[in-house]
């Protein structure tokens, strides 16, 4: 199931001597991004694409990964147009590359399968203990003429997508970010509260919650968003319901780039 697919690799994660840096989310076919199997989810896999994105930190250093399995045979194209897509943008990037040049690669490597790039999704900087950052980086022919410097880290991230091309918020959110420190008076949530402290602001789930304060946690989310402290993340999906694949590796800028993050 997802769900057991995504535990064993936390699991893994923190054998390894690293801790997630966000809840591993395993999206499929036209879902994006942002799905993160519930603590009674008992979705199975079929015959889908599917896309997994992880990360992992190291006292608060990020790594941001992705790729996508086509388990249905059907859209083999989707997974090398997101695969070829962030090779062709590893190729350019570097100091002083713009991030159009980047976008457009993206976006021409894409087209050349027939397909569209997701231009509401992007990649993004990373810095120790945040996961999303300035700059952000296009997934299409933004023109955008900031230059990539030295010492940043960036995460590229190619989105496949035989539909239009943008993605919409759809459903109930499973992950969170706290967002804003503010005083609580209820026991309850300030007892889950200090749990979510304790990830240092990068993004969690309810499901890792929930193992520790069970019906707890729905009523403490419910309050902290209330009071404007978390930010909630619904899954994302393709407004034309078009299948998404995705790609992605973290990125150190030097005048020979490093690639940080391996599949």
């Amino acid at each position: 199931s997802l769900l057991e697919t995504t535990e064993l690799i936390e699991k893994k994660i923190l054998e390894l001597g690293g801790k997630p840096a966000f809840p591993v989310q395993i999206s499929c076919d036209h879902i994006a991004a942002h799905y993160c199997p519930e603590q009674d989810d008992s979705v199975v896999f079929g015959n889908q694409l599917v896309s997994l994105d992880l990360g992992v930190h190291v006292d608060g250093a990020v790594g941001d990964t992705a790729y996508t399995i086509d388990l249905s045979g059907n859209y083999p194209d989707a997974v090398k147009a997101a695969q070829q897509a962030l090779a062709e943008a590893l190729k350019i990037v570097g100091v002083g590359v713009t991030l159009g040049e980047i976008g457009k690669a993206i976006q021409d490597t894409i087209a050349g399968y027939g397909l569209a790039p997701v231009r509401n999704l992007s990649g993004h900087g990373i810095d120790i203990y945040n996961i999303h950052t300035e700059p952000t980086v296009p997934n299409c022919d933004t023109h955008d003429k900031t230059v990539l410097r030295k010492g940043q880290v960036i995460a590229i991230e190619p989105f496949a997508t035989t539909g239009l091309g943008m993605v919409q918020e759809s459903g109930a959110a499973s992950v969170f970010m706290l967002v804003a420190k503010k005083p609580v008076r209820n026991p309850i949530t300030r007892e889950v509260l200090r749990r979510i402290e304790s990830y240092e602001g990068l993004p969690f789930c309810r499901r890792w919650l929930v193992r520790e304060f069970g019906q707890k946690t729905n009523y403490a989310l419910r309050e902290l968003a209330m009071l404007g402290m978390i930010e909630q993340f619904p899954p994302l999906v393709e407004v034309k319901k078009g299948v998404v694949a995705q790609a992605e590796h973290t990125v150190l800028i030097e005048e020979e780039p490093v690639v940080l993050t391996r599949l």
